[in-house]
């Protein structure tokens, strides 16, 4: 069933944006679908951040499917983009990637052992099903079947006969002029768009015609396939076009109106393809949106396509917070899968829609992880009892679901850190599991494991890839007897009460209670005395005891949660380590 919107929701960013972009797409395009989009490029593993990309427009783009609008989000992968370099980790080291540099990522092969055809699909797979999983919906455009269709002809053959003007945008952002002569072939490999960016390089001085030897278009060369070309001359009439290769010294001449074997450059392709699509909602990053970027000068370049800049937020980065032994740690940059292999969906999906764009935040893949997920389940409670604040029950409507329904849930949620510490301590075994975890509630036991996945799956996957082995837990076989037998009288009672009292309290709440109710008792307190009722040495006290545990438990200052360890340990095997 889908999900409507509460008219609560206008106090979110997402709201906000949505009655933007609807009122926007009803001046430039009435009666049409609404359009917003992304840009993906699958030249290596596609990280966190680049996720942003598209969970922006996406929320948006749901919250207008909501209120009963067509939307289509539009994902451009570009992957005829030039291969740039060899991500690190990636490709192995024996440098056979290298050779490939300046080819469509489409011509270059996959990494070793991959079962895709190529560079762009390798990469492009493991985001494809992150999407799924997360539940956005979009319309995915490859480049490289664009441009080797013709799809773009009439707006590359534009482009070129519009160049001069494309050229005197670009030269209001160039800093350091050439000295006073013609040039005659285009500028080196996408300089204008170097220069607009960084501010450096030499612009082309104008010759008094309309070229100025300024052309937007680099063909990919017919022999060796890479962009290391020049365009040398070019003719509006005929369309002819001729370059050279400086990688491989090839030279031909085409009909650019019949040729399809190379693209805009990208300061030029961008606003290009606004126009062509009517995007009304793009956002960019951070390094897109500064003076001379590709989105502002793109703002100016899309007016010669007949097209408007869309409505563009500037989004902030995500930084990560841990990272232990991940796959594409190699290369240094997590992914939506390695994220999703340790959480749920519907907290990934939270954490981009809880900031609005232009905040940063970290994905934990440490031990915030559990933070995150305990903040995570209190909202669900908050929701549940209808004490939730107004912008947080829409961050939370969007995480869970979308406007075509709810994402599979946990049917059961346990925490998460009590999941990760039964996987930690069984170390997978199911039947373990299942008994200690059936253990924490008596009164409403768990009957199979399916009642708390994936949610399960996700906190044993993050115990086994991101908590480092001295940090695991292994329990003792033996008792420690040197240590049980140098103990003081204060130390032997405490153990006393707490098997005296392990039979009446074998649940989750009963353990949390005995724990922390020993100290107290032996101090002369009711076990369930309030902090306000104790002394600040009963604190102490509760420390010295619990780190007493831990070491004849499993020979640590610290470990999980004693409650549960308890119960994966079970009353029998505690009473051998617990007793002299």
């Amino acid at each position: 069933m889908p999900i409507v919107a509460q008219s609560t929701e206008t106090t979110d960013w997402v709201s906000r944006f949505a009655d933007e972009v609807i009122e926007e797409s009803e001046r430039r395009a009435p009666g049409k679908p609404v359009v917003v989009a992304s840009g993906l490029s699958p030249s290596g593993p596609i990280h966190l951040g680049n996720l942003r990309e598209v969970m922006t427009p996406h929320l948006v783009a749901d919250e207008i499917r909501r209120r009963g609008h067509t939307v289509r989000h539009l994902i451009s992968w570009d992957d005829y983009d030039r291969y740039r370099k060899v991500p690190n980790g990636v490709a192995g080291i024996d440098g056979s990637w290298a050779e490939h540099i300046g080819k469509p990522l489409t011509s270059v092969p996959a990494p070793a052992g991959s079962a895709y055809p190529n560079w762009a699909e390798h990469f492009k797979a493991a985001m494809t099903e992150a999407l799924a999983e997360l539940g956005v919906e979009y319309d995915g455009i490859s480049q490289t079947e664009q441009y080797t269709a013709g799809t773009y002809r009439e707006q590359v053959l534009f482009a070129m006969k519009h160049r001069g003007d494309i050229d005197a945008i670009l030269d209001q952002y160039r800093t350091k002029k050439a000295p006073a002569k013609k040039q005659q072939g285009q500028k080196p490999v996408d300089e204008a768009e170097l220069e607009a960016a960084e501010g450096s390089g030499a612009a082309a001085e104008d010759d008094g015609s309309s070229t100025s030897g300024y052309y937007p278009y680099k063909p990919y060369c017919g022999q060796c396939e890479k962009d290391l070309t020049t365009v040398t001359s070019y003719d509006d009439t005929t369309t002819e076009l001729s370059y050279t290769c400086s990688a491989c010294g090839f030279a031909e001449t085409v009909l650019l109106s019949e040729f399809n074997r190379g693209k805009l450059v990208w300061k030029v392709d961008w606003p290009m393809r606004w126009a062509y699509e009517g995007v009304i909602f793009e956002p960019s990053g951070v390094d897109h949106s500064s003076p001379g970027s590709s989105f502002q000068v793109g703002g100016q370049i899309v007016g010669i396509f007949g097209g408007e800049q869309p409505i563009g937020p500037m989004y902030a980065f995500v930084g990560i917070s841990g990272m232990a032994k991940m796959s594409s740690s190699k290369g240094g940059v997590p992914t939506a899968s390695d994220a999703l292999q340790i959480m749920e969906p519907q907290l990934l999906r939270w954490l981009y829609a809880r900031r609005r764009p232009n905040q940063s935040f970290k994905i934990a893949f440490d031990q915030e992880i559990q933070r995150l997920y305990d903040e995570w389940d209190k909202l669900a409670g908050k929701v549940a009892d209808g004490s939730v604040l107004p912008a947080d029950a829409a961050a939370y409507s969007r995480a869970v679901g979308t406007a075509a329904g709810e994402l599979p849930p946990t049917p059961r949620p346990m925490a998460y850190r009590t999941l990760a510490s039964v996987a930690d301590i069984t170390a997978g075994a199911e039947d373990q599991t299942l008994r200690i975890l059936s253990e924490l509630d008596p009164e409403n036991p768990l009957t199979s494991l399916d009642e708390v996945r994936p949610r399960l799956d996700k906190a044993e996957t993050w115990i086994n890839t991101q908590v480092p082995a001295e940090e695991r837990t292994v329990v003792r076989e033996e008792a420690d007897v040197e240590l049980l037998k140098s103990l003081d009288d204060q130390g032997r009672e405490s153990l006393r009460l707490l098997l005296e009292g392990l039979e009446a309290n074998w649940s989750l709440d009963g353990l949390t209670h005995l724990v922390y109710g020993v100290p107290k008792v032996q101090a002369g307190f009711p076990a369930d005395a309030t902090a306000k009722e104790l002394p600040a040495e009963i604190k102490v006290a509760q420390r010295t005891f619990f780190a007493l545990l831990y070491h004849l438990l499993v020979g640590r200052d610290t470990g999980p949660r004693l409650p549960t360890l308890l119960l994966a340990v079970g009353q029998d095997r505690v009473r051998k380590l617990l007793s002299a």
